[in-house]
């Protein structure tokens, strides 16, 4: 090192404009320009005190866990570009001391207008109407009548901020909401479901929202998918991990569901092929943040974490695994 800037290493693709504020007040090492990257890696190992992390489904973006943080003795704090950081071995990282922080808040907004949205288009089948437009088959008929929002309930799996948001705007459409998360929310109205099968039994929309991770994989497996039943819907914008993809495909071809609507997949980008060769889906590549202005404010608070974590205030948004800061 050149100068007292502290070393941080960047992994992942990042705005320009937030390398370029990191630039000003660190020593950045931009793991996705190396060709070599364990010789990159090794070459620095011992100065990094900070990474910078962004969920991506780009080959050099590896998963920050226990066995790639180790690499960095001096490895003080993880600051991660979203609200979901199961990329992040979180409990590793708390227990050896390193801080990890999120982006909340932030992209809450956003992220509900995204899952009305992709609601919308797949109750109403909007896309596919589209479609039919641009294939001019309006001039042989008009297209055929779709499902409604009208007589539905919606079930929300998870009920955080976003969760919270999502209902909000479910409310102004005069659609009944009820949830299902780990316990109750305090302040909340709507009817709680402690057993999600119970709630898909009970619903005839699903909507996922909660967060990816060992504890919430395939929790909408087959069997919840069964109860929801040949009128329902799903509507995923939490983690693709979230729901048993084959299951899904099954539910969609034998029509034990009505239709499907996805912004994240298992293995981003590569979604299923059978997923993209069906007519009662509507798949978006996961943009539920993906607007300019709620980027950009999710890379400041990137930043924000960084900078208060290096002046000695500690971190601005620190995640439930994270050490306490003296």
């Amino acid at each position: 090192m050149s100068d007292n800037r502290p070393d941080l290493l960047v992994v992942g693709i990042f705005p320009p404009q937030v390398v370029k504020a990191l630039q000003s007040k660190f020593s950045v090492h931009l793991m996705n320009e190396s060709r070599d990257v364990d010789a990159f890696l090794s070459g620095i190992a011992d100065q990094v005190r900070a990474i910078a992390v962004t969920y991506s489904s780009t080959p050099s973006n590896r998963r920050i866990d226990g066995e790639f943080m180790r690499q960095f003795p001096k490895l003080e704090i993880v600051a991660s570009f979203g609200v979901g950081y199961d990329h992040v071995d979180a409990k590793w990282a708390g227990a050896h001391g390193i801080v990890v922080t999120n982006t909340p808040d932030v992209l809450n907004e956003e992220v509900a207008d995204t899952a009305l949205g992709l609601l919308l288009c797949t109750v109403r089948e909007l896309p596919q109407a589209m479609r039919y437009l641009q294939d001019d088959n309006w001039r042989r008929g008009n297209y055929p009548l779709t499902a409604t929002l009208r007589d539905r309930t919606v079930g929300l799996i998870g009920m955080g901020r976003i969760g919270q948001a999502i209902a909000r705007r479910l409310e102004a459409f005069a659609v009944p909401v009820v949830y299902h998360s780990r316990r109750p929310q305090v302040g909340v109205p709507y009817r709680y479901f402690s057993r999600l099968l119970d709630m898909a039994q009970s619903v005839d929309v699903l909507i996922v929202i909660v967060p990816g991770g060992a504890g919430t994989r395939n929790l909408v497996n087959a069997e919840v998918l069964e109860a929801l039943g040949p009128a329902g819907i799903l509507i995923n914008v939490a983690r693709g991990s979230v729901v048993d993809e084959s299951a899904l495909i099954a539910a969609l071809r034998d029509k034990k569901i009505l239709s499907a609507g996805l912004d994240v997949f298992v293995n981003e980008p590569d979604v299923p092929k059978e997923l993209i060769e069906m007519h009662n889906v509507v798949l978006l590549p996961h943009v539920g943040s993906a607007s300019i202005y709620t980027r950009a404010a999710m890379g400041q608070l990137v930043v924000d974490n960084l900078l208060s974590w290096a002046s000695g205030k500690g971190p601005l948004t620190p995640v439930p695994e994270t050490p306490a800061m003296p």
